[in-house]
């Protein structure tokens, strides 16, 4: 067995049927133990997105969105909607919306507790799930080791795995439309990296929070116009999509149970609700309350999956533009194309059927900006895990620089360099941030439950919520007393005038 083929065996276990089963399973115990607030809440989800302000320590709201965002959209918007849809069918894609929307509950989990856990290092916020995890289960004994397990895997899967494969499909994808040579397209994106990520937290979030709405949006534009050409075949596609989704449809009957494996795994895949990767962008936010960016976050879930996925999938099945895998051929029936690779091939497929030549070279613009994107936020999650190892040493500064020129230099190795073995260590490096993280959750629970319910009990109020975390019982989180007494002090006294009324009637 070679190295490709043993870290692919290892990457299989750790996305089994178990992790599909755990992220479901956690999804669905926080959507109903907080009573489906990515439904109750919508309004105050698209609310706190466009109020607040940066601080000295941290970026706003919508930067903290736009870089989550931006971690979550990228090359497995394009090829991992055609894969799934290539080995489960079209219903994989009704799966995908469901995780996407019971996952909305763990994004705003995962990113509430960042917030209340979250430091101040070098006069800026950082955090992620391996300061909530030491900080949160101290008491249970083991929060320490875990949170390590975390960070290094966190480290392995962003700072080295990650960024090669986004590089390689960019360059991959500009030669492919342009013929332009990969080495020459990935010292250019090496470069353009370098200039942002150098410029620290605030240049990263600056960039994010104006690229991630434009890429976003003209994708999305795309796909809707692609779709009002094909509006014939929207009965159709939606027939397909729910008929396989629940097994009616004889054709794909075959493969139903790997819709639904494909559909959940995918989506995990590509709107990170649970991974712990979000979590690290929504620490730095400034806001007076956890819940707060937690609302913001969970909706960055319903963009990447129900907007932007979904996107690509109208153009692969409005067009049919797809095959599907059953293990022994290709069912072909109403299909543009044969024997076109799963994956961005099936999108370049659907977009050339409406204007021939175009698919290619809107592809590789599409590519190049999801995965720059990509790129920074794997940037800004790493430099948050070194921070957590470095911890207060002084040359902590030190390690950043070198993992920021390590990250340059692998972003130029990885536009010329294909290997199967940095796609099975990607999957590893992310199995386990998953495993970890979702564990997590399940123990620290009843803090993020805590945060959504102090937050709506100052709602009913008439209050805009602040956070007092001993007020609630939780320990720990000893930075919320600085920022709550030298930022919300007007919404600190309001809070108390409003209890003690209360308490008096």
């Amino acid at each position: 067995m070679n190295f490709a083929e043993l870290t692919g065996s290892v990457s299989g276990v750790l996305w089994a049927l178990p992790l599909v089963l755990l992220a479901l399973l956690v999804g669905l115990y926080y959507s109903v133990r907080m009573r489906f607030p990515q439904v109750r809440l919508f309004k105050d989800m698209i609310h706190f997105l466009t109020t607040g302000g940066t601080s000295d320590e941290g970026i706003s709201s919508f930067q903290g969105f736009a870089m989550a965002l931006g971690g979550r959209i990228g090359v497995g918007n394009i090829a991992g909607v055609g894969t799934a849809i290539a080995f489960g069918g079209p219903g994989a894609v009704f799966w995908m919306w469901m995780i996407a929307f019971i996952g909305a509950s763990t994004a705003y989990a995962e990113s509430a507790l960042a917030q209340v856990f979250k430091s101040k290092i070098g006069g800026e916020y950082r955090g992620g799930p391996a300061f909530y995890i030491e900080k949160g289960m101290k008491h249970k004994g083991f929060g320490k080791a875990f949170a390590i397990v975390f960070a290094i895997s966190a480290i392995i899967a962003n700072g080295f795995t990650g960024p090669t494969i986004q590089a390689f499909n960019v360059a991959e994808s500009m030669n492919n439309a342009w013929g332009l040579n990969t080495t020459v397209v990935g010292v250019v994106l090496a470069g353009l990296f370098a200039l942002v990520v150098f410029g620290g937290m605030k240049r990263i979030g600056n960039v994010a929070g104006k690229i991630v709405p434009v890429m976003a949006g003209l994708y999305i534009l795309l796909a809707l116009i692609i779709l009002a050409i094909n509006f014939q075949r929207i009965p159709e596609m939606f027939g397909l999509i729910f008929g396989c989704a629940f097994n009616l449809n004889a054709l794909y009957g075959a493969i139903w149970g790997q819709a639904i494996l494909w559909g959940v795994k995918r989506g995990i895949y590509s709107n990170e609700a649970g991974m712990g990767s979000g979590a690290h962008a929504s620490a730095a936010a400034e806001v007076s309350h956890p819940a707060k960016q937690g609302l913001a976050q969970s909706f960055s879930v319903y963009v990447d999956t129900l907007l932007v996925c979904t996107a690509t999938a109208i153009m692969i099945l409005s067009t049919g533009a797809y095959n599907v895998y059953l293990g022994d051929g290709f069912i072909t029936e109403n299909a543009i194309v044969s024997g076109v690779e799963a994956g961005t091939g099936y999108t370049q497929a659907a977009i050339d059927s409406w204007i021939p030549g175009l698919g290619s070279s809107f592809i590789a613009v599409a590519i190049f900006f999801f995965a720059f994107t990509t790129l920074l936020s794997f940037a800004f999650y790493t430099d948050a895990n070194i921070n957590y190892i470095a911890g207060k040493s002084k040359n902590r500064k030190v390690y950043l620089t070198i993992m920021r020129v390590l990250l340059t230099g692998i972003i130029l190795l990885g536009a010329v360099t294909k290997s199967a073995a940095a796609w099975n260590l990607a999957d590893i490096g992310v199995g386990l941030m998953s495993w970890v993280n979702f564990i997590a959750l399940i123990l620290l629970s009843g803090i993020a439950i805590k945060t959504l319910k102090d937050y709506e009990r100052q709602k009913a109020l008439g209050l805009d919520p602040v956070f007092e975390p001993k007020d609630i019982g939780i320990d720990n989180a000893e930075l919320w007393d600085d920022i709550t007494q030298s930022k919300y002090q007007d919404l600190l006294d309001a809070k108390h005038e409003a209890e003690a009324k209360e308490k008096a009637n």
